[in-house]
């Protein structure tokens, strides 16, 4: 493997809409195209890579939530959601030659296997691209816990978040052109500063594993292989105080 790569086993979390595309909600062929270039450009060159994503270009839970469906359902639908969004991505990376399995925490048979810890780390150091879905199978858990659940369970060396924005900020960029970026911050600064980077109980879990949370722009070309040599300029790394 090249020495050039600071990170070497990875998860990365993806937003379900980066499948989207510029379409109001589903899939779009270009945006899917772009993704897996830019992921498997990295697996070529020997980075073990695992992915989350989530299900919001299909459904969000809260959308049912706060239409008066039960939470439990509302949860249930969107994990489904996370097993058509894997699917689909594993679909994708087979069709352009890179050998992707797809692991469910719910029952999915025959459309995906179970979730199994010892066959996932097996075929990551095979060179094959992981993709966890159904969420926890759990309902009251996000996609960022499953991120980080999973991330610790394979020994990935550090949770990447794929955002439209390089990093974390003191506000919002969108709404403050005076907001600062983080190119480190510690688990306790980003807490006491009430920063959202991830949900609670995923942050929780990884200052609790000192496992960092890398905040990048997924959109920019070569900003995960950037990332992935370390390069902390267009993004915000999460961690230990040094």
């Amino acid at each position: 493997m090249e020495s050039l790569y600071v990170y070497h086993r990875i998860l990365l979390k993806l937003s379900g809409e980066a499948l989207k595309g510029d379409a109001e909600s589903g899939y779009d062929a270009d945006a899917i195209g772009e993704l897996v270039e830019r992921i498997g450009s990295v697996a070529d060159k020997g980075i073990e890579l695992a992915i989350v994503v989530g299900g919001g270009n299909i459904w969000r839970g809260v959308r049912g939530v706060n239409s008066g469906m039960d939470r439990v359902t509302a949860d249930y639908m969107g994990m489904l959601g996370t097993v058509m969004n894997a699917i689909c991505l594993r679909d994708a990376f087979n069709a352009a030659g890179y050998i992707a399995e797809v692991q469910s925490s719910i029952s999915m048979i025959p459309i995906a296997p179970p979730f199994d810890r010892e066959k996932a780390v097996k075929s990551l150091s095979e060179g094959k691209i992981m993709i966890f879905a159904g969420g926890t199978g759990s309902p009251f858990f996000t996609t960022d816990t499953t991120a980080t659940l999973r991330a610790l369970e394979i020994g990935a060396e550090a949770v990447l978040k794929a955002t439209k924005v390089d990093g974390v900020y003191t506000d919002d960029p969108m709404k403050n052109p005076n907001a600062k970026r983080y190119e480190k911050i510690s688990y306790d600064e980003a807490l006491t500063q009430q920063l959202k980077i991830m949900d609670s109980t995923a942050f929780s879990m990884c200052r609790d594993n000192n496992l960092p949370i890398i905040v990048f722009n997924f959109s920019e070309p070569e900003s995960l292989e950037r990332v992935l040599q370390g390069d902390t300029s267009i993004a915000t790394v999460v961690g230990e105080k040094e």
